[in-house]
């Protein structure tokens, strides 16, 4: 697959799902502002990584993308929510988000708190909605999807994150890829492990899948980390340097900038091997890997 095929599923991608979402949103009986406040937040760009990763796992599988629409657009639903919950002042305080004011900055904290209150409870009516779907596989699908965005997954890495930055020393390396391994990476494998429970995959497919998730996850935070000091804040939306302004711990902190970037492509080699022994199609899914660890935002 070409670069140029890459960013042609990409707008793919973005297309069926921000349209999907859109429609939701538009047509909940809920109040103007917080359909408003709830779509500033959906719509205000994003690689759409994690519903991209829904689609290609479907396809290396010999499965309609279609499928997994509503699996797809319940986790951008969720990543949204944490992403507005994060800036908050409570939080990391942030006043940009892809360029743009972050919500509470222009709805207010109590609007914010709100919008993404209603993205991740209704995220889960997405999917129970999807009459494509057997009873059954929602069942699995949902179980999966609060193991890898609650108590156990994302919200577990968020509360060890913040405990980290409490710390008066830097945190260890276990330390910081347990924080990444739940904060970011759950929710990445969920995607693939979506995929895979749409289209059928077998048990041996389904452990090399979960290899390549895995392995993707911790390489697409050692990028953001690498970004927030060589990025530039136009591309990334957001200040560079704001994690070594906040004495974060990081992985160029920790091991250096070049250890890091060999760190990064030790995990991005994982994940490739990982998929060329599932013996699938897995061509897009092998082009998002490459595209994670060459990304500039």
């Amino acid at each position: 697959m070409s670069e140029q095929q890459l960013q042609e599923y990409i707008q793919f991608t973005k297309g069926k799902v921000e349209t999907f979402l859109h429609g939701y949103v538009t047509n909940l009986q809920a109040p103007s502002l917080l359909k408003e406040s709830m779509l500033y937040s959906l719509t205000a760009g994003g690689k759409r990584l994690r519903p991209m990763l829904v689609f290609a796992t479907l396809k290396a599988l010999g499965h309609d993308e279609e499928k997994g629409l509503a699996a797809a657009s319940a986790v951008e639903m969720i990543h949204t929510y944490s992403l507005i919950h994060d800036d908050l002042p409570s939080m990391d305080d942030d006043d940009l988000r892809r360029g743009k004011p972050t919500n509470h900055r222009v709805y207010g904290e109590a609007t914010a708190i709100l919008a993404g209150d209603a993205l991740l409870t209704n995220s889960f009516q997405v999917i129970i909605n999807d009459l494509e779907i057997k009873d059954e596989v929602k069942v699995k699908l949902l179980s999966e999807l609060v193991k890898a965005a609650g108590a156990e997954g994302m919200i577990k890495g968020q509360v060890a994150d913040m405990q980290g930055e409490q710390q008066h020393e830097h945190l260890t390396l276990q330390q910081l890829e347990d924080i990444h391994i739940h904060k970011t990476g759950k929710l990445l494998s969920f995607c693939v492990k979506a995929g895979a429970i749409l289209g059928e995959a077998t048990e041996e497919q389904l452990e090399l899948l979960e290899k390549f998730s895995f392995n993707l996850g911790l390489a697409f935070q050692i990028q953001d980390d690498i970004l927030d000091i060589e990025g530039s804040e136009e591309a990334i939306g957001k200040p560079v340097g704001s994690d070594t302004e906040n004495e974060k711990t990081t992985y160029p902190l920790l091991l250096g900038m070049e250890a890091a970037k060999q760190k990064l492509h030790h995990h991005i080699q994982s994940s490739l091997d990982a998929l060329k022994t599932t013996k699938l199609d897995t061509g897009l899914l092998e082009e998002i890997c490459l595209y994670v660890a060459k990304r500039d935002r």
